[in-house]
């Protein structure tokens, strides 16, 4: 095995001479944002690259999203990496000459530069896999719908996407952690997502007389209220959790008593126990206080993402691979957070992990956080982000020399 072709020093060569076209990638995503389940003009656009890089493109039962594979010469395991590649319902506010073109829509969260980074590391293990002997298969999941439940990653995984694999890796962009530094974590790192609709039925009637109606609009104001106590005095208080209501709607008119509400909420947790007790905790409270009330409830589980889990010994192989190319000391442990990743399906399934790449970098403006319509990278991280893989991907293919 030539092990001259896996060095950290070919390596770092071939993601700097990558680099910029990465960036023409990234900056065609970002300005031409779809949505989730629509993102059928980024999947043409993939599939045109990949398969102009010499990738095999598998077959899929899905309308959007993209699944292709490196196959080798020689019988190994099979490797799985993970990008992300839907946008979100945000108008964009950074003024950046590439800024999105379609109002309403911003790659908000990083999903832009993530598909960057892994058609990186596409193109440069197509170079390298001949010149290494071509062990083992790569296969690479462009997903659909991940910032909307419930999720790309289960249709993703039932069309084949992690079949015979043996690890999968995933990338996410933090603002939080500076650019050249990635940040990791053992065990639980992102919550559990249970994403839910409540809808209050009523008795409609006139707002002079309230007494012969049942107001809806009064039940889901209480249910709102008291779901908040299910986290204060029902949870835990040393598991972190949180319940909130983002959407509430009803009514016809501001003299009517409005006989239907519908509350849409989501719950986190970072504790399993606790993300199985919120959703009955939630429901039990609803149905107590509308049958209170003379109302009826009904609920709705619209996404349950389990809690995301790094394998610690798939994480040893990305601090392994960073440290390898760009020294010791910038590999960062990041606190677990309450938001939510459908990548957490995978690794029900397969061992492996999803590292904070660092994005943030203060003269670009580049620190605002996650879904904000001011939101930017720096885009010297795709380097950094595209080299770790290339790395943990030979790794784990027992492509590298120790």
């Amino acid at each position: 095995m030539n092990h001259r072709n896996t060095s950290p020093e070919f390596i770092l060569k071939q993601a700097r001479r990558w680099h910029w076209r990465q960036v023409a990638w990234r900056r065609h995503f970002h300005q031409y944002p779809e949505l989730s389940n629509r993102e059928t003009k980024t999947t043409a656009f993939l599939q045109k690259l990949v398969s102009g890089l010499g990738l095999k493109v598998l077959p899929i039962d899905m309308k959007t999203g993209l699944l292709a594979e490196l196959k080798g010469k020689e019988n190994g395991p099979t490797v799985a990496v993970r990008t992300d590649i839907d946008a979100l319902p945000i108008t964009e506010q950074t003024g950046v000459p590439f800024k999105s073109k379609r109002p309403g829509c911003m790659h908000a969260c990083g999903h832009d530069v993530h598909m960057a980074v892994v058609l990186g590391v596409a193109a440069i293990l197509v170079e390298t896999h001949s010149a290494i002997g071509g062990r083992g298969t790569v296969r690479f999941i462009f997903q659909p719908a991940e910032e909307s439940p419930p999720g790309g990653a289960r249709p993703m995984i039932l069309s084949g996407a992690i079949d015979d694999v043996s690890v999968i890796f995933g990338v996410h962009v933090d603002p939080q952690t500076s650019t050249g530094k990635i940040g990791l974590r053992d065990g639980v790192t992102m919550a559990s997502v249970t994403d839910f609709d409540l809808i209050v039925g009523g008795k409609g009637g006139h707002a002079a007389r309230p007494h012969l109606g049942v107001d809806a609009i009064s039940v889901a104001a209480e249910i709102v209220e008291s779901v908040q106590k299910v986290v204060s005095r029902e949870i835990d208080p040393t598991s972190p959790v949180a319940v909130s209501f983002g959407m509430v709607y009803g009514g016809t008119a501001r003299n009517v008593i409005a006989d239907r509400v519908t509350l849409q909420g989501t719950a986190r947790a970072l504790s399993p126990d606790a993300a199985r007790a919120l959703p009955k905790l939630i429901r039990r409270t609803a149905e107590g206080i509308c049958s209170a009330r003379g109302a009826r409830l009904e609920m709705t589980i619209v996404a349950d993402y389990p809690v995301l889990k790094n394998d610690p010994a798939v994480n040893r192989v990305l601090s392994r691979s960073f440290e390898s190319l760009f020294g010791k000391g910038r590999v960062v442990e990041t606190s677990p957070v309450l938001g939510g990743e459908d990548f957490a399906c995978y690794l029900q399934k397969v061992p492996g992990a999803m590292f904070r790449l660092g994005v943030m970098n203060k003269e670009l403006k580049a620190d605002k956080p996650w879904h904000s319509p001011e939101f930017m990278v720096d885009e010297e991280a795709i380097f950094h982000g595209t080299a770790t893989l290339v790395a943990a991907v030979l790794d784990s293919l027992g492509s590298r020399g120790q």
